[in-house]
């Protein structure tokens, strides 16, 4: 088990970082992941952190790009394109965007697609 330090408290993450519970989620927490994934978080990044966690909540799994894009696109006046919008998460999340939103939110590591 790993550990990093947060606010003078130590929190248990795995080896990817994810971590081990939920309610030790803090946006210092996304600051410090974001800095060693090397990610600069902007407004368009604590959106895209803040949905995970309410369908996290609301469901008990992570949204699915799918999900995520259909949802959001229409809540977003600069994207009326599904594909645009596509780009521009991978523009923010080059990676892996479910992984990485799902690291930054306190969310478990999402399986892999099947």
């Amino acid at each position: 088990m790993n550990e990093i330090k947060i606010a003078k408290k130590n929190i248990h993450v795995n080896i990817q970082g994810y971590l081990d519970n939920y309610d030790d989620w803090s946006e210092e927490f996304a600051r410090k992941m974001a800095k060693i994934d090397n990610v600069k978080l902007y407004n368009d990044h604590w959106e895209l952190i803040y949905y995970f966690r309410e369908y996290y909540l609301q469901n008990l799994v992570a949204p699915t790009m799918h999900q995520m894009i259909i949802e959001l696109m229409s809540k977003n006046i600069k994207f009326h394109d599904k594909k645009k919008y596509e780009e521009h998460i991978y523009a923010l999340f080059p990676s892996d965007p479910i992984r990485e939103i799902c690291k930054l939110a306190g969310l478990p590591m999402p399986q892999a697609d099947s």
